[in-house]
């Protein structure tokens, strides 16, 4: 059996990988890449790969591209998981433990995802690749484009994107197309037009880009020598990040490199909140949300494409989704940046909100590990971290006007 073929998940149906295919051509439904896992294991024999420094491509063989495959890298993943021990004294918990990818080369996860799927982009032979974006993926399609000479187009809400993010899309040449609409109404534009004009789409319905981002699991269960943290908080927008842990972290306990997997715990901002919804209703059908709003762009999404892939793993790991307010998520962005030096943007700090959110409500075995995933680098919203600061002290250049400054101290 070959290693890897493309499935819908719903109906089972396999399709050809050497296509752009989004959906499942008898369904309608999503499409993911299914691992056989003893073919893999048979392509990991006799190499080192564990000895590999962490990245996305250590893993190669793990992902479903051939030896013979041109691959376009910015060395993104092997991005810091870090120890937040004044955050865990804070909390009252054992061990807390940040992801923080952030620090891949255009600042947010979305690296990890576009890295494979620019590469199935030239494998295909197309010479245009599209997204619809609320920000981070318009920023990293833009850049992966350049580095493999393609054209790029992507659309944005009107008005919905942080600066930070549009203006990276811009600087690496993308041709930049606001919407009249929300992140909802431009991926649909986007989904309809590929077709016609020519356009890969690389938003996280494209199974390839789900392959990338599901190496962030391994390297965690790397970086935790060997085993899988008991708990994941991740915050959901799209569904495409939640499902690709769950994805990685199953691959993982198939091949016997760790010997569990998390529950999936989703967090998703109050305001823009349609999983959340689902599971606080007990309900197996989603409701969009028509007009979402949070100071968390990244993840203000109210008809989530991946929304069966994420209600999936969340239940299969027998984990929950709930929502946080802004005014949640903005404190959890403090406290990450004043306590332990992490400075993420506002979907960044969501998954920590949730986590604070739990052990405020008992709802946490205080001695588990607990990973948080953050998604992206403030630096890409620096307006709402700006706004919600202390604004800088005028004084006279004199050390007793900056000694009575330091009385307040």
């Amino acid at each position: 059996m070959a290693p890897f073929d493309m499935r819908c998940i719903e109906c089972g149906k396999v399709h050809e990988m050497t296509k752009p295919i989004y959906a499942c051509s008898s369904c309608g439904n999503l499409l993911e890449i299914a691992v056989d896992i003893p073919s893999v294991q048979r392509r990991l024999s006799g190499n080192e790969w564990r000895a590999r420094p962490l990245s996305v491509w250590k893993y190669r063989e793990l992902l479903p591209f051939g030896p013979e495959t041109t691959i376009y890298s910015r060395n993104e993943g092997g991005t810091p998981l870090i120890a937040c021990r004044n955050l865990a004294e804070h909390l009252g918990l054992k061990n807390l433990w940040i992801k923080f990818d952030g620090m891949n080369p255009t600042g947010s996860f979305k690296d990890r995802g576009m890295t494979a799927g620019i590469t199935k982009a030239k494998d295909l032979g197309m010479g245009i690749v599209t997204c619809a974006s609320t920000g981070n993926t318009s920023a990293s399609l833009a850049a992966y484009a350049g580095l493999a000479g393609l054209k790029c187009v992507v659309l944005i809400p009107e008005g919905k994107v942080a600066l930070g993010k549009l203006a990276q899309a811009m600087m690496h040449g993308a041709k930049v197309v606001s919407v009249k609409g929300n992140f909802d109404q431009a991926l649909d534009m986007v989904m309809k037009a590929s077709d016609s004009l020519g356009m890969y789409v690389l938003n996280s319905v494209n199974p390839f880009r789900i392959e990338g981002q599901k190496t962030a699991a391994y390297e965690v269960c790397d970086q935790l020598g060997g085993s899988a943290p008991d708990s994941l908080y991740i915050p959901v927008g799209n569904g495409g990040n939640s499902a690709a842990y769950w994805k990685g972290f199953k691959e993982y306990e198939g091949l016997g490199v760790v010997d569990s997997r998390p529950r999936i715990m989703g967090v998703q901002a109050a305001g823009s909140a349609p999983v959340a919804t689902m599971f606080s209703r007990g309900s197996d059908t989603l409701v969009p949300v028509s007009k979402p709003d949070t100071v968390a762009t990244a993840i203000r999404i109210g008809n989530p494409a991946n929304w069966k892939k994420t209600v999936r793993a969340i239940r299969d790991s027998e984990g929950s989704c709930f929502t946080v307010t802004d005014e949640e998520i903005l404190r959890a962005q403090k406290l990450m940046a004043k306590m332990e030096g992490i400075f993420a943007e506002p979907a960044g700090a969501a998954a920590f909100a949730g986590l604070v959110k739990d052990v405020t409500s008992g709802a946490v075995d205080r001695s588990s590990k607990i990973v948080c995933v953050s998604t992206g680098h403030g630096l890409k919203d620096p307006d709402v971290a700006v706004g919600q600061s202390e604004r800088p002290v005028m004084i006279d250049a004199s050390v007793e006007a900056l000694r009575k400054v330091m009385e307040g101290l």
